[in-house]
């Protein structure tokens, strides 16, 4: 039970050091990494129409 505890304290000691974000900065990363995933499955469709114009006018002609 000792060591739980021992490493309980060194957790606690180790989390004083960390900065954390602000508010702002913590919606800015939201922003952004939703505006990205956004991109991404935007991206990820337009290649889709393509590949799939693309097979039903040549391929399974």
């Amino acid at each position: 039970m000792t060591k739980v505890a021992q490493f309980l304290k060194e957790v606690r000691h180790e989390l004083a050091k960390v900065t954390w974000p602000t508010k702002n900065q913590v919606i800015q990363y939201t922003v952004v990494v939703i505006a990205i995933s956004l991109a991404v499955a935007v991206f990820l469709g337009l290649l889709d129409f393509i590949f799939e114009w693309l097979l039903n006018t040549f391929v399974l002609r």
